[in-house]
């Protein structure tokens, strides 16, 4: 897949970086790190400029994230509320209330989730889907993955520029920052469940 990326961006410049971040919000596992820092190195001997591939790269990071938020605006509140209530709802141990939660969680906090989000790798993309479930009004959320999504590319972009042709070996550590930071978030996930399931228990003893 790296072989692709590369020849889609040598030969494509600002609209094969366009695309191909577009398309890695849209499909996490396209490695958004060797995107950018190799768009990064192209800045050194190319006619390509940090600031068109970071303009390029945010641009596609909107382009996939609108696809993400759209696709959760069809799995609204009210939606999740009915599976909650059904068979599949019971399965998975969820109940309406704990969509109101949720919903109500990401009301809360949702400018904030979008921001760093998008600073972490897989999660990056898939946080679009709870905005649009939510409701999050389109200009804030556009805003706030902006802002996010350029943090992300900037830095990696920036590196890539600096370390030249050792781009691959950021490329390699900002994978292995991906992998750790999957590794936490599951660890999370796991716990929490086991916190809710741990207070439930307590609260049907009481």
């Amino acid at each position: 897949m790296q072989e692709l990326i590369i020849s889609l961006m040598e030969q494509y410049g600002y609209a094969g970086i366009f695309f191909l971040i577009a398309l890695e919000n849209i499909i996490p596992p396209i490695p958004s790190e060797v995107i950018l820092t190799f768009g990064g190195f192209l800045t050194t001997y190319t006619s390509l400029g940090a600031a068109g591939v970071i303009f390029a790269a945010t641009l596609g990071s909107l382009a996939g994230a609108a696809v993400l938020y759209s696709a959760g605006t069809l799995l609204n509140k009210e939606r999740l509320k009915k599976i909650a209530e059904g068979k599949c709802g019971k399965l998975l141990g969820l109940k309406p209330e704990d969509v109101e939660k949720a919903n109500d969680w990401f009301q809360a906090t949702g400018s904030k989730a979008v921001f760093f989000c998008r600073c972490v790798p897989v999660v990056r993309s898939l946080i679009s889907i709870p905005a649009g479930m939510s409701g999050m009004a389109l200009p804030q959320f556009f805003l706030y993955t902006a802002a996010g999504s350029m943090v992300w590319n900037l830095i990696l972009v920036s590196l890539g520029a600096l370390v030249g042709e050792s781009w691959n070996r950021i490329a390699r550590l900002a994978g292995d920052y991906a992998h750790i930071m999957l590794i936490v978030l599951g660890i999370s996930a796991v716990s929490g469940l086991i916190w809710i399931a741990g207070n439930r228990r307590n609260s049907g003893n009481g």
